[in-house]
């Protein structure tokens, strides 16, 4: 065990992932409270899956330092990975064995003792529904399961924390409901949630976000300080035909941004009151049925995307000025 409890189960600090002249995580810092759900929000590509990576022993870093769990990510990885679960974004099992070897298979993984087993393994196939499919191969079994399974194996050990790195992609939105549901049934046993996304949804049942972009850590928070950070206004635009009305839209004065959402438009602008008139009128002339044109608050989805552009345009700045 670690000389003292940590305050934080996870701490970064200046966290560097290079290969060769790709930066894919770059000086990331941050801190993780114990019992917290934790979430890394980020496309495709940013850099979530080579950070906890890191987190997990599994990636030596090329610069900066961590811990989790009190112990060193760069000194202690497999005292890390006695004290954390990891459940990949690809499910972790061997399909041509059945529920009951998986089980026993990672059992042996975690060299859990011989008076623990058999009741751990009835937690997780209790936890995963899989009472009547205890010998069928996991092959057979559907998404929702086998990711319920994934998870049951990730914490047979009963670690305090737990990296999952988009563990509901490519599942239904009712297990990804279900599933949901674990985590905060984890979450209020105390065990530390450390959970990569790039849904929106998701994002706003964690206690917290951290949003990563190119490998930068662009913004922290819970989902509604990143909401009210927003510096810049979101307008809403109800309309009949918003793919048509988008472009006329956007060259607007005073619009910076427009985007389809739902049923109508999602408008970014530094002012709202000035804004909302020009597209009133705009739509009056197109002859568009619309319904109210109002400023609201931002959704994840908008601070995500103002947030990623605004970071563009820096570099683009940045880059004429190199030139």
């Amino acid at each position: 065990m670690p000389p003292t409890e940590p305050s934080f189960a996870v701490t970064l600090h200046n966290l560097e992932k290079r290969f060769g002249d790709f930066v894919a995580v770059n000086r990331i810092t941050l801190n993780v409270r114990r019992g917290e759900i934790f979430g890394f929000l980020g496309p495709n590509g940013a850099g979530k899956s080579t950070t906890i990576r890191m987190l997990c022993g599994l990636l030596a870093p090329s610069g900066g330092s961590g811990s989790v769990a009190g112990f060193d990510i760069v000194a202690d990885p497999e005292r890390i990975k006695e004290q954390s679960g990891y459940m990949s974004q690809r499910f972790s099992l061997y399909e041509d064995l059945t529920v009951k070897e998986n089980l026993d298979f990672y059992a042996g993984v975690y060299k859990l003792a011989a008076d623990r087993q058999e009741a751990r393994k009835e937690w997780v196939i209790a936890m995963a529904g899989l009472d009547g499919h205890r010998n069928s191969l996991t092959a057979t079994l559907s998404g929702g399961w086998k990711q319920r399974l994934a998870l049951g194996c990730a914490i047979l050990h009963e670690p305090p924390i737990i990296f999952l790195d988009e563990p509901t992609a490519g599942v239904d939105p009712l297990s990804r409901r279900s599933f949901w549901a674990l985590i905060y049934q984890l979450a209020d046993a105390g065990v530390t949630v450390f959970v990569t996304t790039h849904y929106m949804d998701e994002a706003e049942c964690c206690d917290r976000l951290g949003l990563i972009y190119r490998g930068e850590l662009i913004a922290l928070g819970t989902p509604m300080e990143l909401k009210n950070a927003l510096s810049e206004e979101i307008i809403e635009v109800p309309c009949a035909q918003p793919q048509e009305v988008l472009a006329e839209i956007e060259v607007l004065p005073g619009v910076r941004h427009a985007a389809l959402f739902g049923r109508g438009l999602h408008v970014v602008t530094e002012s709202a009151g000035a804004v909302i008139p020009a597209i009133a009128g705009r739509l009056a002339e197109l002859g568009l049925e619309a319904g109210r044109v109002e400023r609201i608050m931002p959704s994840l989805e908008d601070v995500f995307v103002s947030l990623i552009e605004a970071r563009d345009r820096q570099a683009a700045a940045m880059a004429e000025v190199v030139r």
